[in-house]
């Protein structure tokens, strides 16, 4: 798929206009700040070349390229980011797909931003909603991808938030009085998830910090983008710290839930080490019994097998009140 974003003289025109290019004729009339193509056709690459000059590798947004080949500028003015965008997922977002880091290679051109990926990213939504809402917002390529990485931020400063919220209803369950085995499973698997989403937040804050620090650096941007961008990397630096305190609440939170299992296994095991040692001592009068005497006064006597059986009850209710007393049973 293929979407241009124009500009009317220096204004957004009635906020970000977005048109769908289904044809070559179509791409060559319009004039765009920005180019967004995703998961693009062999034939849509073309239109890209023939109309703006520009190759695109076939291994663009491949995840396995090397660090030193996320940020570099070549010769002939073309300047290549790549930045992983985040995507939140879970049950109730996005179908039901996991929470994941989606790489997007970003090329400026000749005054134009032209950005791959293969998913649609809520960022760049949320970017277009509310280009439509602010007038001015956009006023040329560079401003588009500032705005890109500032709404990164905000995304993943909403995620964290609804990990807090999460959170909060997980501590609820885990700090109640009686937790179940199925229960802290549960309470284990929502743990889980959240923690490897604050992970990718992490991941994910730390690659929107290394673009924006690479584009200070090229001096590509005029004062106002690049006091921009200083507040961009002030607002990253605030969510670092939330989740640092995210990591430590569910390092809580888990060795809680195993705690609390941890519990519930000794009480299975203090049951069979009661019921072992109170069996040990009528299992000693049997076997006493049941040696090869000369004399045995259970046969010689008719009072010989009550009272071993008297004796061998005895002894098994004696270590039940001892430990009743001492209040291992309860």
């Amino acid at each position: 798929m293929l979407n241009v974003f124009t500009l009317d003289n220096g204004r957004l025109k009635g906020g970000l206009f977005q048109e769908e290019i289904e044809t070559a004729e179509d791409l060559a009339l319009s004039r765009p700040i920005w180019v967004d193509l995703e998961s693009p056709s062999a034939e849509e690459k073309g239109w890209i070349r023939d109309r703006f000059g520009l190759t695109i590798p076939e291994d663009i947004v491949d995840e396995d390229l090397e660090e030193s080949a996320r940020f570099y500028e070549e010769d002939n003015g073309e300047l290549h980011i790549r930045s992983d965008f985040l995507i939140e997922g879970g049950e109730d977002a996005d179908g039901g797909k996991p929470a994941r880091n989606v790489r997007v290679a970003f090329i400026l051109f000749n005054n134009v931003l032209f950005s791959v990926h293969n998913e649609d990213l809520p960022v760049f939504r949320l970017l277009r909603l509310r280009a439509r809402r602010i007038p001015a917002l956009i006023e040329d390529a560079k401003d588009v991808l500032l705005k890109l990485y500032d709404a990164d931020a905000e995304y993943s400063a909403d995620v964290l938030e609804g990990i807090y919220d999460k959170l909060e209803a997980v501590s609820a369950r885990v700090l109640k009085s009686d937790v179940t085995d199925a229960e802290a499973g549960e309470v284990l698997s929502a743990i889980a998830r959240e923690e490897d989403l604050n992970g990718r937040i992490r991941r994910n804050v730390m690659d929107t910090r290394r673009a924006v620090s690479f584009m200070m650096r090229s001096r590509m941007l005029n004062a106002e983008q690049f006091e921009e961008s200083r507040q961009i990397l002030r607002d990253i630096d605030s969510l670092d710290s939330h989740t640092a305190f995210l990591f430590d609440k569910i390092n809580f939170l888990m060795d809680a839930t195993v705690g609390f299992i941890n519990i519930n296994q000794n009480k299975i095991i203090k049951i069979f080490s009661v019921a072992s040692v109170a069996l040990l001592p009528p299992t000693l009068i049997a076997s006493i019994y049941g040696m090869n005497f000369q004399h045995m006064p259970e046969l010689q006597s008719e009072w010989g097998y009550p009272f071993a059986l008297t004796l061998m009850l005895l002894s098994v209710a004696a270590p039940f009140i001892y430990f009743r007393r001492k209040g291992w049973l309860k």
